[in-house]
């Protein structure tokens, strides 16, 4: 270990959402960038290099969003390594301590560039959220559940050429998913191939049928991108996605709660009939979010923002403004429990990117990438690898 990575950080007086319990009155010691110990004891009896009195907050451990094009005025599309350390610092002030830039359909270039600014993101000393690979949201999608992606960028698969065009991030280490819709001209194929090569994959923009999603669930693809949106409504005589999404307990899903995608009602009653463990937040953001209100040139097109609901020109929802943060404050008014929300934003995304022997839960041994919440879900704290990446705490 270097000598860097000894320092110690004692976080004193808070309430920690460990994965079985909530410890009401705990403390914890961040040893480099790893949880070194947790005390049942809001003042241990033991020394560290700096301290930090949380004064009651709640750590929770930092949130993980899978699914987001941009922020602050940034769109992934057209990104440099330094708008996405702006991003990543703009996260970091919302509780994210990790994220997957999501790319849309897009030609081969544009796919090039972005991902050539990931990858330059990764030599940038940057204390914002890390990223932690990326998502490519298509572009082997159904053309008749769009969203606000752009059908002339859809493609098939055939014979495996087509994901030649598609470049992989150079850094080690990274997780690359992709959603797919399975009843594309070869999409059974795409999804065995995906899993074979280390991707996740996960299915949405889709109006397949059981039969194809369970072919889909036996090559590999095992969760669903926000789930109900962008896909074939459920209805009683032609069960499709969502229905098998509610029927498979094996398959995760993702929800945009930001109260405009899905219901507040509807988002009662997936948690009730999916279960915290098997659902995770994401945001859905793109460039507008943080920005407040107005119009903004996105993917090509004007994208209209009033009172928190996006709107393209077809009058089509075209992703979300939210954080992570506004997410988890709408569950919460929902009744979420505060373990389910550690649950949701953090664990199980962790989970799906294969990554949660490492992080997304407060454990001995992991990473401490943590976010500290007041009783009115404000962010007080952020830290990501044991470092304050954001300070509210007086």
């Amino acid at each position: 270990m270097k000598e860097s990575d000894s320092t110690t950080l004692l976080l004193r007086n808070a309430r920690l959402v460990l994965p079985e319990k909530i410890a009401e009155q705990a403390s914890l010691l961040i040893l480099g960038d790893r949880i070194e110990r947790i005390f049942e004891s809001s003042t241990p009896n033991i020394s560290a290099d700096s301290e930090i009195d949380l004064n009651g907050f709640t750590l929770f451990p930092g949130f993980i969003d899978v699914h987001i094009h941009g922020a602050v005025g940034f769109d992934l599309m057209d990104a440099t390594a330094a708008s996405l350390n702006r991003i990543s610092g703009f996260l970091a002030t919302r509780g994210v301590t990790s994220w997957l830039p999501t790319l849309v359909p897009a030609t081969v270039e544009k796919y090039n560039q972005a991902i050539g600014a990931i990858d330059d993101f990764a030599k940038v000393n940057s204390s914002g959220a890390r990223i932690l690979g990326v998502h490519y949201e298509g572009p082997f999608v159904n053309t008749l559940q769009c969203g606000a992606l752009h059908a002339s960028d859809f493609r098939s698969f055939s014979k495996g050429k087509e994901l030649d065009d598609l470049p992989r991030l150079n850094a080690p280490n990274v997780c690359h998913l992709m959603t797919v819709a399975p009843e594309v001209d070869g999409g059974i194929e795409l999804v065995r191939a995906l899993s074979g090569s280390g991707w996740i994959v996960s299915i949405g923009h889709t109006r397949a049928d059981f039969a194809t999603l369970d072919q889909a669930l036996a090559a590999g693809a095992r969760h669903m991108t926000h789930f109900m949106n962008a896909m074939a409504p459920l209805h009683h005589r032609a069960p499709g996605p969502v229905a098998w999404g509610l029927a498979r307990d094996e398959v995760t899903c993702d929800l945009i709660a930001d109260g405009v995608h899905l219901n507040p009602d509807t988002l009662r009653l997936l948690l009730k009939l999916k279960g915290a463990d098997s659902l995770s937040l994401i945001s859905d953001a793109i460039a507008a979010a943080g920005m407040g209100d107005g119009e903004y040139e996105i993917w090509g097109e004007t994208i209209t923002v009033k009172d928190g609901r996006t709107s393209n020109s077809h009058g089509s929802i075209a992703g979300s403004v939210i954080t992570m943060l506004d997410a988890v404050r709408l569950m919460f008014s929902l009744d979420a429990s505060e373990s389910e929300i550690a649950l949701m934003a953090s664990t199980n995304p962790a989970t799906l990117l294969g990554i949660d022997d490492d992080c997304g839960s407060i454990e001995e041994g992991k990473r401490a990438d943590l976010v500290a919440l007041d009783k009115d879900g404000k962010v007080r704290l952020t830290l990501i690898g044991g470092k304050a990446a954001f300070l509210g705490v007086r």
